[in-house]
């Protein structure tokens, strides 16, 4: 026979301590008022905005809306405006952002680290300027620039060259060019900094060993500020998504619908055709355009660690 052998007290396993569920509140209560603030200015906006776009809301005219389901959906892709407006969005977005921004904010800051203190101090002050500048302020100083009458066509006219009415021919370049003027200085200040934290060792001996400029660059500098190039241009991507006030200033969207990105397609059926709750189907839609960029450059940073 086998005798059993009760456990007592003393044979139970020991029981481990550790912060409870009293500790863990303590530790989320500094941040409660953040998460509300979250929850009450972001979170709520964005889930009432997501409710309407599934109604047929109208600004005037109609004392209630009614639940529609995808029809607002239905509606945005069948309508060739709404295509025209994607298209010069990501127009808009490729020459001011991607290219125009980017690429002339790092020139920017390479020739300003090889320039002597008051070129640099120059430089920089102009840049900085146009990107403080309003909006609406930067948009009424380049309506003057490009208009037919304006700084361009003077100085054009100058130099013996044939001007146009800018605004009329070529508008999505324009309001392209405009928005890379006022915002090249934020790519500016992000490469300057990335710049100063290469060491200067690694350049000098690159250089030693017989690397041109050009081999320096591609081969040095890029890989080593591989990662503020992404979060530059990612930060750079969803303002420009988002450009309302220096293309409505300049151009209003014409001539025609020329120039008419998805924030003023969006402006116009909801606030214009009072179609609140198409214009807000279209408002999520360009969120997720947004979100789309941001998913992409956030994958690429991430395969860059």
């Amino acid at each position: 026979m086998t005798a059993q052998v009760t456990k007592g007290p003393a044979d139970a396993p020991p029981r481990t301590t550790g912060p409870g569920r009293g500790h863990r509140l303590i530790r989320i209560l500094p941040l409660s008022p953040a998460m509300i603030l979250l929850v009450l200015f972001l979170a709520g906006p964005i889930g009432y905005c997501a409710y309407i776009a599934f109604t047929d809301l109208q600004l005037t005219g109609q004392a209630s809306s009614s639940f529609v389901g995808l029809e607002n959906f239905r509606k945005a892709f069948g309508d060739e405006d709404f295509r025209n407006a994607v298209w010069l969005t990501l127009v808009f977005t490729v020459l001011s952002s991607i290219i125009g921004q980017n690429t002339l904010g790092f020139a920017l800051a390479s020739l300003m680290r090889r320039a002597s203190k008051p070129v640099r101090t120059v430089t920089g002050g102009i840049v900085v300027t146009a990107w403080v500048l309003p909006e609406v302020v930067a948009g009424f100083l380049l309506y003057a620039f490009f208009r037919k009458e304006g700084t361009l066509n003077a100085i054009l006219d100058w130099l013996h060259l044939p001007g146009q009415n800018w605004l009329f021919t070529l508008p999505i370049l324009a309001v392209s060019f405009a928005n890379m003027w006022r915002g090249t200085a934020f790519s500016m200040l992000v490469y300057s900094a990335a710049l100063n934290e290469i060491p200067k060792e690694i350049t000098e001996s690159a250089e030693v060993d017989g690397a041109g400029g050009w081999r320096r660059m591609w081969h040095i500098t890029l890989p080593m500020i591989r990662r503020s190039i992404g979060t530059n241009l990612m930060l750079n991507t969803l303002q420009t998504l988002s450009v309302f006030g220096l293309i409505w200033v300049m151009t209003r969207g014409g001539p025609g619908n020329r120039s008419q990105t998805l924030p003023l397609f969006m402006y116009e059926q909801a606030f214009q055709k009072h179609a609140i709750g198409y214009g807000t189907a279209v408002a999520l839609l360009l969120l997720l355009v947004g979100s789309l960029f941001s998913l992409v450059y956030m994958r690429l940073l991430r395969s860059e660690v």
